[in-house]
C-alpha cells in the first residue's frame, strides 16, 4: 500500500473540490483531489452546462419569433440532433481530459478512486483496480462530494428504471412522452426543454411549480408550460409506478388518475453523497448532510474536517459551492500559517452569503431570477418588511426587447434598515439582471443611495427606477 502526504486532501473533484484545491495551492500549500467519477463533477457533465445547452436553442428561437423581422426569417423548427450535439460538446462528450490537464497545470495531484476517511486526517483511496493508496493531510481534509438525486419509496419506481437529472441531461434521444415527478427547478427546466424538443410532457407537481420561490414565479411558469402543451397537474402525487413489457411506464396517482409515458423523470430533491466516505470512523453518521460553521468546518469533525458545496446543504447551487470553496481554501491556508481567521458577519473567511444573498436563475420560459429572501421568508424572519411589485412588461426597455414582453419584478425591503433583503424577476432574459440586486443586498446599500444608481435608458434595468418610484421616499 502506497502512502503519500499532502497539506490538504479534498474528496470530490467537481467545481467545488477543484476550487478548494486551487485556492490552497495558490496559498502556498500542497493539495490532492480524490475523484471516483469524472473530474469536473455533476455541473460539468450532468447538470448546469448540459441542461442549459439543452434549453438555450429553444430560448433563442422563442426570442426570434417575438420580434417582427426576425420572426419572418425563421423558417423551421428546432433541429433536435443539432441541439443534442451542442449539448454533448458542452459536456465534453463525458470525457474529463481537459479538466485533468488543468489540474496538472495548476499543480494539483489527482487520485482516482473511492476515498474513505480511515482516521485523523487519513484518507484511503481504492482504485477501480482494487489498489489502495493512503493519503495523509497535514492540515485538513475537505469533503466536496456533492449530492445525488433523491429517489422516493414509491412502489414499483426503482424497478421501472426512472430517469434522474443525470439521464435527462445526457439523453441520447427525445422520448415521445415524458412524465416528470416533482415541480422544482429541475422539473420545471426539463419540462421546458423536452417540450421544446418535441416530447409530450406531463408534470406531477404535488406542491406546485417552483414552490420555494415567490408565488408569481411558479404561476407564470405554469401558465407558460401549459400554453406550450405541457400537462401540469398541481397537487398530483405519484402513488405507484410500473413499466410494462412494451416499455411503457404507467404512473398511478394517489387520487386515482393514471399517466402513461415512455420515460419518467424523478426530480423531487437531493441526497448527500456521504454514504461511503468512512465518516463512521470519526463518529459521524454516513449518509447524512454535514453540518458546518461559517468557516465550513464540520461540526463534530475534530477540527481538521471541512465540507463545502451541496454536501453541507447550505445552498445547493454550483456558484454558492464555489464561493464556499474560496472561503474554505482561504481559511485553511490562514490556519495552517497561524494567521488570525476573520470569521465575523461579513468576514472574508466566512460563508455568510449562504444565509442572506443567494442568487438563483431558473432557465424556464419565462426565466426566473432571484436573490435573497422571498416576501414570506423575510416576514417570518422578524423585521418589518414592505413588498414592492412592478410589471416588468411596462418598462420601456422591455417593449424594445420583445413584442408582448411579459414579466414581473418584486423587491422586499427591510423597513427598519431601509435596505433590500429580497429581489425576484420573471421575464425573458432576466438572468443577466440579477447580479445588480445581489450587489445591493450583499452591500446593504440604503435605498437613498440606490436613487443615485441611474439605470441606462432604454433598458430592462430601468425597472430599478420604477421600483424605487413605486416605493417612494
Amino acid at each position: 500500500m502506497t502512502a503519500i502526504e499532502y497539506d490538504v486532501v479534498v474528496i470530490g473533484a467537481g467545481p467545488v473540490g477543484e476550487n478548494v484545491a486551487d485556492r490552497v495551492v495558490q496559498g502556498g500549500l500542497t493539495a490532492a483531489l480524490v475523484e471516483r467519477e469524472l473530474v469536473g463533477g455533476e455541473c460539468s457533465y450532468w447538470a448546469c452546462m448540459p441542461t442549459k445547452a439543452l434549453l438555450r436553442s429553444a430560448s433563442a428561437l422563442r426570442a426570434a419569433r417575438q420580434l417582427p423581422g426576425a420572426r419572418e426569417a425563421v423558417t423551421g423548427d428546432l433541429d433536435v440532433a443539432a441541439v443534442l450535439g451542442r449539448r454533448d460538446s458542452f459536456a465534453s462528450h463525458w470525457k474529463d481530459d481537459g479538466q485533468v490537464s488543468w489540474l496538472e497545470s495548476a499543480g494539483i495531484a489527482l487520485h482516482r478512486g473511492q476515498g474513505r476517511i480511515r482516521s485523523t486526517r487519513v484518507v484511503e483511496v481504492t482504485g477501480v483496480d482494487g489498489v489502495t493508496v493512503t493519503l495523509t493531510a497535514r492540515h485538513a481534509v475537505v469533503v466536496a462530494t456533492g449530492s445525488s438525486a433523491l429517489l422516493p419509496d414509491i412502489p414499483g419506481l426503482r424497478e421501472a428504471a426512472p430517469w434522474s437529472s443525470r439521464e435527462a441531461a445526457s439523453a441520447g434521444s427525445v422520448p415521445r412522452r415524458l412524465a416528470i415527478i416533482g415541480g422544482g427547478v429541475v422539473a420545471a427546466e426539463m419540462a421546458t426543454a423536452f417540450a421544446a424538443l418535441g416530447s409530450s410532457v406531463t408534470v406531477l407537481a404535488r406542491d406546485g411549480v417552483l414552490p420555494s420561490m415567490e408565488p408569481f414565479a411558479g404561476e407564470l411558469v405554469t401558465k407558460s408550460l401549459r400554453e406550450t402543451g405541457v400537462s401540469v397537474r398541481i397537487d398530483a402525487e405519484a402513488g405507484s409506478v410500473n413499466r410494462d413489457d412494451s416499455g411503457t411506464v404507467h404512473i398511478g396517482t394517489t387520487d386515482g388518475d393514471r399517466v402513461a409515458a415512455d420515460e419518467v423523470l424523478v426530480a423531487i430533491g437531493r441526497t448527500p453523497n456521504t454514504q461511503d466516505l468512512g465518516l463512521e470512523s470519526i463518529g459521524l453518521a454516513p449518509g447524512a448532510w454535514l453540518a458546518v460553521d461559517d468557516t465550513l468546518r464540520v461540526v463534530g469533525g475534530e477540527g481538521w474536517l471541512y465540507a463545502a458545496g451541496d454536501v453541507n446543504r447550505r445552498a445547493l447551487l454550483t456558484h454558492q459551492g464555489k464561493y464556499q470553496a474560496r472561503a474554505v481554501g482561504d481559511v485553511i491556508v490562514a490556519r495552517a500559517k497561524g494567521d488570525k481567521v476573520e470569521d465575523g458577519r461579513w468576514g472574508r473567511h466566512a460563508a455568510t452569503a449562504d444565509e442572506r444573498a443567494v442568487p438563483q436563475v431558473v432557465f424556464t420560459d419565462p426565466e426566473i431570477a432571484s436573490v435573497g429572501l422571498t416576501a414570506a421568508a423575510a416576514a417570518a424572519a422578524g423585521p418589518r418588511i414592505r413588498v414592492v411589485d412592478y410589471d416588468l412588461g411596462a418598462v420601456a426597455g422591455s417593449s424594445l426587447h420583445a413584442d408582448g414582453y411579459k414579466g414581473h419584478a418584486r423587491m422586499v425591503v427591510d423597513e427598519d434598515r431601509k435596505v433590500i433583503v429580497g429581489f425576484t424577476l420573471a421575464g425573458p432574459d432576466v438572468a443577466e439582471l440579477i447580479h445588480a440586486a445581489t450587489i445591493a443586498i450583499v452591500g446593504e446599500v440604503p435605498l437613498d443611495r440606490l436613487w443615485h444608481a441611474v439605470p441606462a435608458y432604454p433598458t430592462v434595468s430601468e425597472v430599478w427606477l420604477r421600483l424605487l418610484e413605486t416605493y417612494g421616499r
